[in-house]
């Protein structure tokens, strides 16, 4: 038989109504019993008429109707299996498991909030107590065998558990404790769809995400993400963790799976909290916006977080790690794992292409190649590089507005443990033996090389290979290491990011493995360089256990080996202790270059490219002083600072004798004789 609501259209706002007069009825039905007659109760309460009329218009009957309820429940029934919408709480009732008393009950309870007009009857219905929310005692009264039979009790319960209500006086009597219904629970019932639900969540519909089909990236995950929906259809799959580096589109490959399933994104933002109240609520928020839940989770090396079951969802739980770390629990037992590896160069260029697209890139290909940017920051960065292209009045983005852009992206994180080096250099104030600008030509060029060097070496090694270069610079102090780094950075337009160990380094156990953790993921991210400055105090060699600080020493270190291993960007390292670096580190570096103390060529050559172009310092009595001085590149800057503070001193250009001065004055500093016997201006 047809159901009296037939004629109704079939949405979430209509079956929410109908929701809603079911407790309005069980209401009616209890007030009257408190009255002589119905024209008491609508004496007393005169707005109760309008809903009476409204029940009773609808050809069920209204509440003077036997058997009033169950009649108008059933009739709900038929209403909805007559229809394959999304109905907010049609779908929350079998997501949560919940039976039409318990629905009714949930109603009944937020009827306040539809409609605050029945704060007054509740609080006369409880003897005017100034309670305007109904309690535990009134509820158990009116409810208990009303349609199904299980306890009220029992049924609050439930939908405490779910998140549906929460306590408003939890320290009294049971009998006495009122109810009311999360804000967010209730808009969502409704049909009422906010991006911001709630405190700490977000919520994308379906129409906002990105489709598999937009998707850019490897075709081996695309692939599998298209095979998903139907393994979550049939019950194979209950959560997808997807991992890969931050701003690497994880959530973007997240809501491209819900909108396969035809369901948008709630994701908690923050910090997840032991007993977050958002956790609870998250099940069924998401089965009430028709969303897939989306939890980050920021884990540390030889981290595992455990995440409980999600009750109330309709949906697979998506999670989305980094690179390191796990996890554990009734939530990911029959999950489903997926990584988004950083975009290749063509990729890249597809990014670029796709956020660039009013305002073209100059040389594609090349920015693409040169910046190796993970696909959110790509993204980021071009909004920025747009900008800057039309503030210079261009039509399109030149690799200059890119490495700017680039430049400042959000790098807070990164500010805290790395200093960056603002101080650009080139090969030609590097002043070093052949053998040594030999090796450092092969260094930049493995550095150039690194994206493809996979495709030239055979299948067994290939595998093995990561984009990472790691360099160690050797040597005594003041001989250049520093500055070959910076040279290294400007050749390749990279920014140069100093190793901040003492803010690495931390008493607590484990902080130091996770600040190490951030440091090289962050650089990973925005593509940055890293110089590890007398990189020995780091990667000293591992001693036998005879303490607790030995044998966390030795984990430090063993962390540290690993991450460097993994490390997908360019780190060099300096030292001038190499003898006590650890043998296993210098066995994963990829190449060791050796500095020696200059010869008088590179002795000249470093004076030469110190001092001002201006002075007047004789050719010969320039050389004589670079082959009967031996100094270092350190010792050379610091004569030709004093030498130039000689000068200024004096209103003049710098000289032979105050070149003399200054050489005279760092042989006395390192407690030697000056050999220069004989004033070289003469």
């Amino acid at each position: 038989m047809l159901s009296s609501f037939d004629g109704l259209p079939r949405t979430p706002v209509v079956h929410f109504k109908l929701w809603m007069y079911a407790a309005v009825l069980r209401v009616l039905t209890s007030a009257v019993a408190r009255c002589e007659s119905w024209e008491d109760l609508f004496e007393r309460f005169p707005f109760l008429a309008y809903y009476n009329n409204e029940l009773a218009g609808s050809g069920i009957g209204g509440a003077d109707t036997s058997d009033a309820l169950v009649q108008w429940v059933d009739a709900i029934l038929a209403w909805e299996a007559a229809t394959d919408t999304h109905l907010p709480l049609r779908a929350l009732r079998q997501a949560g498991a919940l039976d039409a008393d318990a629905l009714a009950l949930l109603m009944t309870i937020g009827l306040p909030d539809e409609d605050p007009r029945f704060g007054v009857v509740f609080d006369w219905l409880q003897g005017e107590i100034g309670q305007k929310r109904p309690t535990a005692g009134l509820l158990a009264a009116w409810w208990d065998g009303a349609l199904a039979s299980t306890s009220v009790h029992a049924q609050a319960r439930r939908l405490h558990e779910l998140g549906l209500i929460q306590p408003v006086h939890a320290d009294g009597p049971r009998v006495e404790r009122s109810f009311q219904i999360a804000p967010a629970m209730w808009d969502a019932a409704r049909g009422d769809v906010h991006d911001e639900p709630a405190g700490g969540l977000h919520h994308t519909p379906a129409n906002r995400l990105v489709s598999l089909g937009d998707l850019i990236g490897v075709p081996d995950l695309l692939t599998s993400l298209s095979r998903l929906p139907s393994l979550i259809a049939a019950g194979e799959c209950d959560a997808v963790v997807i991992r890969g580096p931050r701003h690497n589109g994880r959530g973007t490959v997240a809501g491209a799976l819900a909108r396969a399933l035809g369901r948008g994104l709630l994701e908690i933002r923050g910090p997840l909290r032991p007993d977050d109240e958002r956790w609870r609520t998250l099940g069924p928020l998401a089965t009430l916006l028709q969303a897939v839940p989306l939890l980050r989770l920021d884990i540390g090396p030889g981290e595992a977080a455990d995440v409980p079951r999600l009750h109330g969802s309709d949906a697979p739980l998506a999670i989305v790690l980094g690179r390191h770390g796990g996890v554990t629990g009734s939530a990911v037992e029959r999950a489903i794992a997926l990584f988004v590896d950083p975009p290749n160069p063509a990729a890249r260029a597809r990014h670029w292409a796709a956020a660039c697209e009013e305002t073209p890139v100059d040389a594609i290909d090349h920015v693409a190649e040169r910046f190796r940017l993970t696909a959110g920051n790509i993204r980021r960065a071009a909004r920025i590089a747009r900008s800057r292209a039309r503030l210079a009045g261009r039509t399109a983005i030149t690799s200059a507005d890119v490495q700017d852009a680039a430049r400042t992206l959000n790098r807070e994180a990164l500010d805290a443990l790395a200093t960056h080096v603002t101080t650009p250099a080139d090969w030609s104030h590097v002043a070093v033996a052949p053998h040594t600008r030999r090796e450092l030509a092969e260094l930049e060029r493995r550095c150039r090389v690194r994206e493809r060097l996979g495709a030239a070496v055979g299948p067994a090694l290939a595998p093995q290979l990561t984009c990472g270069v790691r360099a160690l610079l050797s040597g005594p102090s003041g001989v250049g290491k520093s500055m070959v780094a910076r040279a290294l950075a400007t050749s390749l337009q990279m920014d140069l990011y100093v190793v901040n160990i003492a803010a690495i380094l931390n008493k607590y156990v484990g902080e130091t493995e996770k600040n190490l953790n951030d440091l090289f993921a962050r650089a990973e991210e925005l593509d940055v360089m890293l110089l590890l400055d007398e990189g020995d105090a780091l990667l000293t060699a591992r001693t036998s256990v005879s303490s607790a600080n030995d044998r966390y020493a030795n984990f430090e270190t063993n962390f540290l080996l690993q991450r460097i291993e993994s490390f997908e960007g360019i780190l060099v390292i300096t030292s001038n202790a190499a003898e006590r670096i650890d043998g296993a580190f210098q066995r994963r570096l990829d190449i060791v270059i050796e500095f020696t103390a200059p010869e008088p060529p590179e002795r000249l050559a470093i004076w030469d490219v110190h001092l001002p172009e201006n002075h007047s310092v004789p050719y010969a009595a320039l050389a004589e002083v670079a082959s009967r001085c031996v100094m270092t590149g350190g010792q050379i800057r610091n004569a030709v600072l004093h030498a130039g503070a000689l000068a200024i001193d004096e209103g003049g250009r710098v000289t032979a004798a105050h070149v003399q001065a200054a050489v005279e004055r760092e042989y006395r500093k390192a407690g030697a004789v000056c050999p220069l016997r004989v004033a070289v201006h003469a």
